[in-house]
């Protein structure tokens, strides 16, 4: 079953280890075959990869466009290890992505980390927040 895509004017798309620019107008194609395929909006670079999910989700990005991906599993497992220690509540996700990595079946495995990402920020989010509600209970505190 082939692939539908359709481009925007200046949309990227990476297939397999080329990157395909769209000119000036919509694009439509249809891609058989099995190879890599990112949109630029799902491609992660080593400037955004700044936190331990979107470090993971880089690491499973070079798996997946990799011919062979084996080199880099132990940075994938060591980061993945690192976050499940600083934060253990990801594991429902770390065990999917996994079971993705060790079928083989990394597209979704990417899919699997957006998801991470997601939660990520949910956890840094609740975080902040419940470090702003502790420095205003203390002002409380302090000027009653």
């Amino acid at each position: 079953m082939a692939l539908r895509i359709e481009l925007k004017p200046g949309e990227r798309i990476l297939i397999g280890d080329c990157i395909i620019t769209n000119d000036d107008q919509r694009a439509k194609f249809l891609i058989e075959g099995r190879v890599p395929i990112l949109r630029e909006k799902d491609i992660m670079t080593v400037e955004r990869a700044v936190t331990p999910a979107t470090r993971i989700y880089l690491a499973i990005q070079l798996m997946y466009t990799a011919r062979d991906p084996r080199p880099h599993h132990e940075t994938y497992f060591s980061l993945m290890n690192d976050l499940l220690q600083a934060a253990p509540s990801t594991g429902r996700y770390v065990e999917i992505i996994n079971n993705h990595i060790l079928t083989g079946e990394l597209y979704k495995a990417l899919k699997k980390a957006q998801e991470l990402i997601t939660y990520e920020q949910e956890l840094l989010s609740n975080a902040e927040s419940g470090a702003s509600l502790r420095k205003g209970r203390k002002a409380d505190l302090q000027s009653a």
